[in-house]
Parts: C-alpha cells; structure tokens; sequence
C-alpha cells in the first residue's frame, strides 16, 4: 500500500488544473516519507487524484507522473517501460529518418515522467536524473531503453540536482556496455560530433533543430555571425546553405575548437568558416557597422532563478541592443531566451525595449520555440522554456 499526501480542501483546483507541481502549502501534513518515493495524492475527501515523486524538505513536494481516480500499479515494470516505449514511438513517427538520429527522447513533465531527461545521439543515450524519484527507477530505465535497441547508454546529473535531491548516481556508463568518448550524428543531413561526457547539458541543444533549419532558409549569399556557438549548430546550417561566409563566437575555447572540427567534418574551413573564443558583448562592441547580413543571438540562460531576473532583463536587452546598432541595414536577427523565468511576453517586451532604444525600424518575421521531441505538457506551461524571435531591422 503506497502512502499518501492528502490535500487541503482548498487546493482540489490544483488537481482540477492537472498542474503536476504539488506544493508544500497545498498538503494538509507531510509525512515522514523517503526522498523520491512514490505516493498517492488524494483531495480532501480521501478519494485518489494522482501518483507522484514525494520530495521532503522542497518546496515542491511532490511532482505528479499519472493524475488518475482509478488505482494503478505504478509500482511495476511495465508501467514505465510503456511510458518510455510511447514517447519513443511519437519520435520515430514524426522525426526520426536516414537524417536524424539526434533527438530527446524523454521530455521531463512533457513526457509525463517528472525529473528524467534522455537524449539520443546516434547509438548513445545520455540520461539526466533531475530529481531523486527518476533516479531511483535508473535499473527500470536502462532496461526500457536498452530495450528500444540502443546499446550505450550515459548518465549525468546537474550538481544542483545532487544536493537539493540526495542524488547518488555519478556520471558515468549505466548501460552492461563501456560506448566512445564522442559520437558523430546527423541532423536533417548536417553532421556534428557530439562530447555527451564533456559538452554542456547532455552535449547538443536539440532542442534548436527547428530553428537551425530556419536559418538555413536565410543564409545562402549572406554574411553570417553566430554568437554563443557553442560547437556550431547554427553556424554548419548557414554554411550547408551556401552562406558567404560564417563567424562563430563563444567564449568556451574548448567549444570553439569543436565548432571548427564540425565544419571541417562538412567539408568547410577557412575563409568560409572562421571561430573566436571571445565574450561576445566585447566581440559585439568592437565590430564594424554593417558586417553581418545575419546575426544569431543564442544565449545561455540569464535567468535560472526569480531573483536574477532584472540583471537577465538588462543582459538580454543590452545583447539584442548592440546588435541592432550593427547589422547591416536590412539584416536579419535570430534572438533567443532559453531562460525559464523569462515569459513568451517579458521576451517580446524586452526586444521592443532593444528596438526603442536602436531608433531602427524592427520587423518579426517568424516566431520559434523547442522542437516537437521537446513537448510541452498543456498543463504544465514552465515546460515550453525557448523562445525565439526572427527580426528584420531596417
């Protein structure tokens, strides 16, 4: 018998919402109960609502993988492995061809399995256990995904999550076979090699597919910088598509170095591709007027918490302002924010702020955000985290 959390009587909308957050003020008592435990939720009549992972001590307490009034055996087998197995099957439909083997495979909340990230790369897998309740089904997951038929399977976990989570797993293969240090993959044709162990997140931003493709529809003849490289997505799209030439700034040299190999693996090099490991505020600052057709903007996060929000308010208006004073007149700009924090709306109002200040006349030509293997549970409106922005500055 599972234990239960029971909610307050004027919480039940909170169940109503299917918002899968349970927070610490919305139980009528916690109980003493293990980290990442499953549990039952029930409202205040004592009926079952949900399942979730029970968190003590945060302020989130529970995170909900199955809101349902029927009892279920969560606790089987079976019932994660067909939760993996269907996501898997949405990705093998709807994206995965002789030209992408590189997507994510398991989408946190948007996948309906809170704490768990799983990216696919080729023939690897790369798990990030973000909560303690995904870590302790690790056994039950390497065997689903080794299941799918992928051999190697990786596991990271944030340093934030280890303390706040009590996580125990190191980083490290999970998976009976030892797989390479880096894998090569293919995105919608482009080809990148991939350091899963040493890269940032699980080695790629996946998530950026779609609006890589976007660029490329831009790009041919053109003048190209790409800010926050990383190792060169965006820049290996303008080049496919036959760009004058690309700039790909980003101050991880080790980042740069990577960019410049996956050129090289595209058959590009210089003059046509060419990387600084500089900041970009400074790379920005000092270039001419009118260098650059295109400029993408792509950013880490500024805002990871509610209190670094102004200071990421003024970073993501002074970026997208520098840039507007120097694009060649006509010239398009791909503005990114990956930060949670940062709405949909405080990122438009924040490039109008950019905008007013430039004194140029700014067009949007397109809206984007992550790609269909990042899906966002409807109920859950912090899981749609990009967005981005394609502007045309007079």
């Amino acid at each position: 018998m599972l234990k239960q959390i029971i909610l307050r009587k004027d919480k039940d909308r909170v169940i109503h919402n299917k918002h899968p957050w349970i927070f610490s003020g919305a139980a009528e008592s916690l109980p003493p109960l293990e980290e990442g435990e499953i549990i039952q939720i029930v409202n205040h009549e004592r009926q079952l609502v949900a399942y979730a992972f029970y968190a003590p001590g945060n302020q989130i307490i529970a995170r909900v993988f199955e809101f349902t009034s029927s009892p279920k055996d969560v606790n089987a087998k079976a019932y994660w492995v067909q939760k993996i197995r269907t996501a898997f099957e949405i990705r093998q439909s709807f994206l995965v061809s002789e030209q992408t083997n590189a997507y994510r495979l398991i989408h946190a909340e948007g996948d309906f399995f809170p704490g768990l990230i799983a990216d696919v790369y080729n023939n690897v897998v790369v798990l990030q256990f973000l909560i303690k309740g995904a870590e302790r089904l690790q056994a039950i997951i390497v065997d689903a995904i080794s299941r799918l038929g992928f051999e190697y399977i990786f596991a990271k976990s944030k340093k934030v999550s280890q303390l706040l989570e009590n996580m125990d797993i190191p980083t490290g293969w999970v998976s009976k076979m030892q797989g390479p240090d880096r894998v090569e993959v293919l995105e919608n044709g482009a080809r990148f090699i991939v350091d899963f162990q040493e890269g940032q997140k699980t080695g790629f931003f996946l998530d950026q597919r779609d609006a890589r493709a976007l660029l490329a529809e831009f790009s041919a003849g053109k003048k190209v910088l790409n800010t926050f490289s990383y190792t060169g997505g965006f820049s290996i799209y303008a080049l496919l598509a036959e760009a004058e030439f690309v700039h790909s700034v980003d101050s991880s040299e080790s980042a740069i170095m990577l960019s410049e190999e996956n050129a090289a693996l595209n058959g590009f090099g210089a003059p046509k591709h060419e990387a600084f490991a500089e900041d970009v505020f400074d790379y920005l600052k000092k270039m001419e007027h009118g260098a650059y057709d295109i400029i993408v903007l792509d950013p880490p996060a500024f805002a990871k918490t509610a209190k670094s929000l102004i200071n990421a308010t003024r970073g993501y208006k002074e970026l997208n302002l520098k840039a507007m004073q120097k694009i060649k007149p006509g010239g398009i700009i791909f503005t990114f924010s990956c930060s949670q924090k940062v709405s949909r709306d405080l990122f438009r109002k924040i490039i109008f702020g950019a905008a007013a200040d430039s004194g140029r006349n700014v067009r949007i030509l397109a809206q984007t955000t992550q790609g269909l293997d990042h899906p966002v549970n409807i109920y859950h409106p912090e899981n749609e985290y990009l967005k981005g922005l394609v502007l045309q500055v007079e």
